[in-house]
């Protein structure tokens, strides 16, 4: 057993308590009980304890939408045109780096993005991934590495016809290959979806034999819809239709399925999202970055659609999305009025309720029988914090670089900063050697 205590207890979920001197009894991989601190020792004499000493205790976070491998593209130089739309970005900088990934590279730049979301208090991934001359066993190396670090991971491999046949068809059989081992398995820490990458790189052909293999499967998808306007144009152009009214049409959308981006949709789309339950992930940092747009978020939301909050591989820190999301969507609207409910919605409302779609289980809050991703935050707050103002405690006063004690499914990946049976200096120093190579290669 073990208790993490002598916090102030952020519950989050349904019961949206604050426990000042509070404490969090584990068992294994499941909270068994929480409340005060001193209580649960007196109970508990031999469970070890964490003594947080006064700061937060809260669920750890949940990023819906990542690409690890995009961390070695840090500082490198593509050799590429400056970019002056998205598809210059696609074919400048990512269609030339995932192309030169190795196996040894998916799996060190997937142990460096890892440390970091345990660094930062991020304790589950949704991650989709693209290696072209890597494909085969290059979802079961990520789940690996995702074992190794103790992150709870989803993956899926980008099915896309920018490569070829064979290469399409690889990776059709590796996101079947994956979802199959997850379903063999009663492991709660992987979770396979199907993955595509957009529909301008999709035929129609690829669209219905992926469609056809999710459906046996039982499984859902996992894709980039509408990023950049270039997906839109090329779908009406080639298809005479939009891009969600295509994978309407193909079978993609589904309460299953999450739909990444969303940036340039209608309101017919908006409505066949909310019909099929499908859920959106919203990328704030990389839409910007990426100069795309703005998600209409705040209608969809309004309009009944799940949507929920990733970041794109741009960060792994979850609290930075939030803060990008509420002043993005608040400059957006020019209504400085807006998103203060939105954005805990997304972060710690939505994203849990995804995660537990994925996984099974009770994700985001601390409560008898969810699953023990417990984060322990430097943050002794300044001013009253209560059940009704903890989102703007969250947004105004906390970081990721805040996270002090990560525990994710009962294990403890991070005590007092310091990571537990992980050597990241050996890590990285690998990974530096292995990205220089790729650079060296393009």
């Amino acid at each position: 057993m073990l208790i993490i205590g002598n916090g102030m207890v952020l519950t989050l979920g349904k019961s949206n308590q604050v426990i000042p001197q509070g404490g969090v009894l584990i068992q294994d991989s499941k909270i068994i009980e929480v409340g005060s601190s001193q209580e649960l020792r007196t109970r508990f004499p031999e469970a070890r304890f964490i003594d947080a000493r006064g700061k937060l205790i809260m669920p750890g976070l949940i990023n819906t939408h990542m690409h690890l491998y995009s961390t070695f593209a840090r500082g490198m130089d593509a050799k590429s045109k400056p970019p002056r739309n998205f598809r210059d970005i696609l074919e400048g900088l990512w269609w030339k780096l995932d192309k030169l990934l190795t196996m040894e590279d998916v799996y060190y730049s997937a142990l460096t993005p890892l440390i970091e979301c345990i660094k930062t208090g991020t304790t589950t991934i949704v991650d989709h991934h693209a290696s072209p001359n890597a494909v085969t066993g290059s979802l079961s190396t990520l789940a690996k590495a995702a074992k190794e670090m103790g992150v709870r991971a989803a993956f899926c491999y980008e099915v896309s016809d920018r490569d070829g046949e064979s290469i399409a068809q690889e990776g059709i059989k590796e996101n079947a290959d994956f979802i199959k081992a997850c379903q063999g398995t009663s492991d709660a820490m992987a979770a396979g979806l199907f993955g595509l990458h957009a529909s301008l790189t999709l035929s129609d052909k690829t669209l219905q034999q992926c469609s056809d293999e999710a459906k046996k499967l039982g499984a859902g998808f996992h894709v980039h819809v509408a990023e950049g306007i270039e997906d839109v144009d090329d779908c009406l152009t080639n298809h005479g239709m939009r891009v969600v009214e295509r994978f309407e049409k193909f079978g993609i959308l589904g309460p299953k399925s999450i739909a990444a981006h969303c940036v340039h949709v209608n309101d017919r789309e908006i409505e066949l999202l909310k019909a099929s339950k499908t859920q959106v992930v919203h990328n704030p940092e990389s839409n910007m970055g990426n100069a795309v747009g703005v998600t209409p978020v705040l209608k969809m939301l309004d309009r009944g659609v799940r949507v929920g909050l990733g970041t794109d591989g741009y960060t792994c820190d979850m609290f930075e999305s939030a803060k990008v999301e509420n002043v993005l969507q608040k400059h957006a609207a020019a209504d400085p009025s807006v998103a203060w409910a939105e954005v805990p919605q997304m972060l710690y409302g939505n994203n849990p309720l995804i995660a537990s779609d994925l996984f099974g289980g009770t994700f985001g809050e601390l409560t008898p029988g969810a699953w023990a991703d417990v984060i322990v935050v430097d943050y002794i707050p300044a001013t009253p914090l209560n059940e009704t103002n903890w989102s703007g405690h969250l947004l105004f006063g906390v970081s990721g670089h805040n996270v002090e004690t990560t525990v994710i499914n009962g294990r403890v990946r991070m005590l007092d900063r310091v990571l537990v049976d992980i050597d990241e200096e050996a890590i990285c120093a690998r990974s530096r050697e292995l990205a220089q190579a790729i650079w060296n290669r393009i």
